[in-house]
């Protein structure tokens, strides 16, 4: 028999949390209060007590749990069930125009684009279900981020219960800023505590999410600004009918974005936004423009690294003089020089910059760079700032011009550069402590071997003590080799151990990517190990076999031969000789890493269409475009992105392009169905 007076508190909470979410909704998202915030603090309190006093109506997603008090000391790694791409770079009115070609090559009709500013933040993907919030992840590396599930509930503007006719599962992509009044309200604090202020707002907002207290996150005033939805079956057919369905669904959505039919109309935005840009309340950076049309965008698809139908416009950078006292030579993993301006410290673009890069040897003497000069640093689309100009006015009378090094900073090894290379290269990579010591953190990093127990010092400090040469040394090592190193526990030890046992287990394509062949990244080794299928086979094949490979040109090519090419020795130089890669990768077999396929992934493996070149076009109903493009490759075949003299067949769904169906028979190309394909693979 049901309990009246329980009943009736249960229908009291859910009616408090429907009206606080209101409340919530209008205030941190509208930016229109329709409650006093005493009010607000008082209704919260009911429903705290309330839910405290009869726990069994716990909701994760309750208003009250954006007070905060999770406490997370690890936050759990989870893949992206959908990657987190980074976007290109535009500078330039041509840049836009040079992309607008692109597109208007590879999708039929009019092309609209949506119009969006960059807001200066961290980025977040949001996954709701049934119109909860389910988890939120960082953006990581794009294939996996933290689960800081805890820290977002606190955020206000972050709807934990949607409203109206949102799908039962998606997720939705977003930034995390923190608004200058917010930021320069807590340095304001921390002054006045005698700590020092925070550097800017992007890092501020970066940082909060990782805070292991939720109760902490939740005294900072962040927001959350959402822009792409993401999922299977949205019930949106454009990029701007998805920002007004999230605006609907409860979301913040900036509602200066804009519908542009035109070039010309997108650089109206952007100059506008320039200037504008330093009334908003958030930092940007620059503006994002986008392909309005979701099955255009799916036609265009992705590079390796972003989407072919997204640019980032980048605002024009924040210049700054400063005086350039030394200038430094790194080594990186494959032996390449990079030259580095050591400067002044000089504030730029909320961060003290005290390095910047400059590149190469060219570089250097098309600037007429010198120790001593005044330099103008900034940061643009680059990680590390560059010098752009030197100012030939403050430059000291006693200068003189820049030598480039010609010997390695650290093995004394004489530089070389090829004809056509940009960069100088020291060959010594078997004795270059640089060099060994890159390869392996190299190695053990996240998107290749992903060894957890073990960063990049403990590897420097593994080479210095010589008790590791080469990556195939780390399965070798013992609990007892390492304890004996500086701060290491019996814990860390046995974790290190640990996580280089696991790393056995790593699939092939991503091993073939570790072992660092120069110009071998992940796109490349992904193609090698799916023609190869082995290392044999691929350590086998000659010039004409490699560049037979899609997308593996000369240079690739002689890289790889080089990389596996058999050592010679003679008697003298016997007891000197180091290992050569293919007795590296002999060791690795016996250690039992993955340097083949695994029979699973071949199993649904087939030659089937191969040297058969493929073009996808239209809207799908058996399987998605992103299946059918799986199971061409699975099958031998090659996916291109526009019809050329090359291309064999045409896949055409609803909805396939005039233009597109001309061309194709112009050039005599077969075009067939979605049925007609998974006939041809029985399917």
């Amino acid at each position: 028999m049901h309990n009246p007076g329980l009943m009736n508190i249960e229908t009291q909470i859910i009616a408090l949390r429907e009206e606080l979410r209101e409340h919530n909704h209008t205030y941190y998202v509208l930016d229109n209060a329709t409650i006093s915030d005493f009010e607000f603090d008082q209704k919260l309190k009911q429903l705290q007590l309330l839910e405290g006093a009869h726990p069994q109506f716990y909701d994760p997603n309750s208003p009250t749990e954006r007070v905060g008090g999770a406490v997370t000391k690890n936050f759990e790694t989870v893949p992206h069930d959908f990657r987190m791409y980074s976007l290109d770079n535009s500078y330039s009115k041509e840049d836009l125009e040079d992309w607008e070609t692109r597109i208007k090559k590879m999708v039929d009709g009019k092309v609209e684009y949506v119009c969006e500013l960059k807001y200066d933040g961290a980025s977040i993907s949001l996954r709701y279900e049934n119109g909860a919030l389910n988890r939120a992840v960082t953006r990581g590396d794009g294939f996996q981020g933290d689960d800081v599930t805890a820290n977002i509930k606190t955020i206000k503007s972050v709807p934990l219960q949607l409203k109206g006719d949102y799908p039962s599962s998606f997720e939705i992509r977003g930034e995390i800023v923190l608004p200058f009044d917010g930021f320069n309200a807590m340095n304001e604090a921390r002054i006045a505590a005698g700590e020092e202020p925070y550097r800017n707002p992007r890092n501020t907002a970066s940082g909060s999410l990782k805070l292991q207290d939720s109760t902490e996150v939740a005294k900072r005033p962040l927001e959350c600004l959402l822009y792409s939805l993401v999922g299977n079956s949205l019930p949106v057919s454009t990029q701007m009918q998805g920002l007004n369905k999230a605006s609907e669904w409860g979301f913040k959505v900036p509602s200066v974005a804009k519908l542009a039919t035109s070039i010309d109309e997108v650089i109206n935005f952007v100059n506008h936004w320039d200037t504008e840009r330093f009334q908003l309340p958030y930092e940007t950076d620059g503006v994002v423009i986008k392909v309005n049309n979701l099955q255009q965008q799916e036609e265009l698809g992705y590079t390796a690294k972003a989407p072919r139908w997204a640019m980032a416009y980048k605002f024009k950078a924040e210049q700054v003089a400063t005086v350039l006292e030394e200038i430094t030579y790194q080594v990186g993993r494959t032996g390449a020089i990079t030259p580095v301006a050591n400067l002044q410290p000089v504030q730029l673009a909320g961060t003290t910059v005290k390095r910047a890069s400059l590149h190469n040897a060219d570089q250097i003497e098309k600037l007429d760079i010198r120790e001593g000069d005044t330099v103008f640093v900034e940061k643009g689309g680059e990680i590390i700032p560059k010098i752009i100009a030197v100012n030939l006015e403050k430059r000291p009378s006693n200068s003189t011009p820049t030598i480039y090094i010609d010997a390695c900073p650290d093995c004394n090894t004489k530089l070389e550069r090829t004809e056509g290379d940009a960069k100088h290269y020291c060959p010594n990579e078997k004795g270059c402590p640089t060099q060994i010591t890159g390869r392996i953190q190299h190695f053990i990093s996240r998107k290749a071997m992903d060894v957890e127990g073990l960063g990049g010092e403990t590897v420097a400090l593994l080479v210095a003590e010589s008790l590791i040469n080469n990556y195939a040394d780390l399965y070798t090592l013992t609990v007892a080799d390492i304890l004996p190193l500086e701060r290491m526990a019996q814990k860390s030890a046995e974790n290190l151990v640990m996580g280089v046992a696991a790393s056995k287990a790593i699939p092939f394509e991503r091993l073939l990517f570790a072992l660092g062949i120069r110009f071998v990244g992940e796109t490349v080794a992904k193609k090698l190990a799916k023609h190869f299928k082995s290392i044999d086979a691929l350590m086998a094949a000659n010039f004409e076999q490699l560049i037979a490979v899609d997308e593996i040109g000369d240079r690739i090519a002689q890289s790889v031969l080089l990389f596996f090419k058999e050592p010679t020795y003679n008697l003298f130089s016997e007891m000197l000789k180091d290992e050569s890669n293919r007795e590296v990768i002999e060791r690795l077999k016996s250690y039992g890493l993955q340097l083949a396929i695994s029979e699973e992934e071949l199993a649904g493996q087939t030659d089937m269409l191969a040297g058969g070149a493929f073009v996808v076009s239209g809207v799908f109903t058996k399987v998605s475009r992103t299946d059918l493009k799986k199971m061409i490759e699975e099958n031998g075949g090659k996916v291109s992105s526009s019809i050329s003299k090359k291309t064999n067949y045409i896949v055409a769904g609803e909805s396939m392009g005039p233009s597109k169906r001309t061309k194709a028979e112009d050039l005599g190309i077969s075009i067939i169905s979605e049925d007609d394909f998974l006939a041809m693979i029985d399917k």
